[in-house]
């Protein structure tokens, strides 16, 4: 996602995500401008760019010289004269002494072919790459008639797709691709709720889950804002199944680690340092260490649907 939702993005894994809205909150509110972007020397620079290489002759040498990966991502040559005079900003700032500059809510990168932040869409690939082996793997091995089935099928779709819009994004930041990264990101957590609902209440009781799911749908059409909340519900609702069920269901501490985890490897944004090698920072890091997490999260999905499934088929009461 960018700078700032597992049992969240599959789990990015961004489940039960309080740090990461707080983050994401954080993160929109300030994505407008940055140090870097206001400097006067980046502006002039970006206007005397654009004026003598962005018409005309100079603008078709551009054009026909642009390889095509970088045509088909959408970069302009505004867009490459914004980066050459971000790195030309970066050099002043440093032959200075002083600390590096954001640029338009981020941190300068090296553009790799057509990737404006290339560890975080690697990283993000990654994390879509795990969630879709994994749930390759619950398919193969969770019969179709496991009570949770679709439900978690549905779960996963939403964060594959989540994963999809974030590798996007950190491909190719623009206004559309930040929307969708922001706004699908929004829906795992919120369907990491609707999947708890399902496991502690809807099975009993259908019904509720049903109401919980068009109060969530109505969330998502609300604002932003409501995302530290919902998050906090997610994160109190999932603990509290696992501790209540820590005696009966030898599994449960995966989903309770996994929960932890997020939380955890989430407050590495706050670190927010310059990228290492102008390639790895913080957000990057952040992505690449909940690669992992997707295994464990898959583990507990189909250590529990069969359980649920064995008791459905012994009429045993599912708590």
């Amino acid at each position: 996602m960018a700078s700032a939702v597992m049992l969240a993005r599959c789990t990015s894994v961004r489940f039960p995500a309080v740090a990461t809205a707080v983050l994401l909150l954080l993160y929109i509110s300030t994505v407008q401008a940055s140090q870097g972007d206001k400097e006067p020397v980046y502006r002039d620079c970006v206007t005397q760019c654009v004026g003598s290489n962005c018409t005309g002759a100079r603008l078709r040498s551009f054009q026909s010289s642009q390889p095509q990966y970088m045509a088909l991502t959408g970069w302009t040559c505004r867009d490459d004269c914004r980066y050459q005079c971000m790195w030309t900003t970066v050099g002043l700032y440093q032959a200075e002494g002083y600390s590096v500059p954001q640029f338009h809510g981020k941190w300068p990168f090296v553009r790799f072919l057509c990737f404006e932040d290339p560890a975080s869409a690697l990283a993000s690939l990654l994390n879509g790459l795990a969630c879709l082996l994994m749930l390759l793997r619950y398919r193969s091995t969770v019969p179709r008639q496991s009570p949770m089935y679709h439900t978690i099928n549905a779960f996963s779709l939403v964060s594959l797709n989540a994963w999809f819009w974030s590798t996007v994004f950190h491909t190719r930041d623009t206004y559309l691709t930040e929307k969708m990264d922001y706004f699908c990101a929004t829906a795992v957590i919120l369907y990491s709720i609707y999947l708890c609902c399902v496991r502690t209440l809807g099975l009993k009781r259908p019904g509720v889950s049903s109401m919980v799911g068009v109060l969530l749908i109505l969330a998502f059409t609300s604002h932003v804002s409501y995302l530290t909340f919902v998050s906090m519900v997610n994160l109190l609702w999932w603990l509290c199944w696992c501790w209540q069920n820590r005696r009966t269901l030898p599994y449960w501490w995966k989903c309770g680690l996994v929960v932890v985890l997020l939380h955890g490897l989430a407050l590495l944004e706050l670190l927010d340092f310059p990228p290492m090698f102008w390639i790895l920072d913080a957000h990057a890091v952040w992505h690449l260490s909940t690669v992992p997490v997707h295994f464990l999260f898959y583990s507990f999905l189909i250590d529990d649907s069969l359980y649920l499934l064995n008791t459905e088929k012994m009429g045993v009461k599912v708590e």
